[in-house]
């Protein structure tokens, strides 16, 4: 993550701990009294967009509830193919047993 990315982050999460708006001019003041001076003002105005109308402690408190429900959705819709998939490295791993059998052995 860039200086640039990470200073907007930090004064957008300062905005919403002290329940201001979070708007381009706002994290640009926040920045520039911080004194990064790495950051382009484009950067406040993508972040001010991406984050308008949501709540930001909203979204921190519910960071992980979100990713076991997501990874859910894929494992139900592929779990035909989970066991075809262990199927099939079973039958690998009975295949290179049965070449030692034969006496091919890698210390022979």
């Amino acid at each position: 993550m860039s200086t640039a990315e990470l200073a907007c982050s930090y004064a957008a999460l300062i905005l919403a701990d002290d329940g201001l708006e979070v708007s381009a001019d706002k994290i640009q003041t926040l920045i520039s009294a911080a004194k990064v001076e790495e950051v382009e003002p484009i950067w406040a105005t993508i972040f001010a967009k991406a984050l308008e109308g949501k709540d930001i402690k909203d979204l921190l408190t519910n960071v992980g509830s979100a990713g076991p429900a997501a990874a859910a959705g894929p494992a139900a819709a592929g779990g035909a193919a989970a066991p075809a998939e262990a199927a099939a490295e079973e039958k690998e791993e009975e295949k290179e047993e049965s070449d030692e059998d034969m006496g091919f052995g890698l210390f022979d």
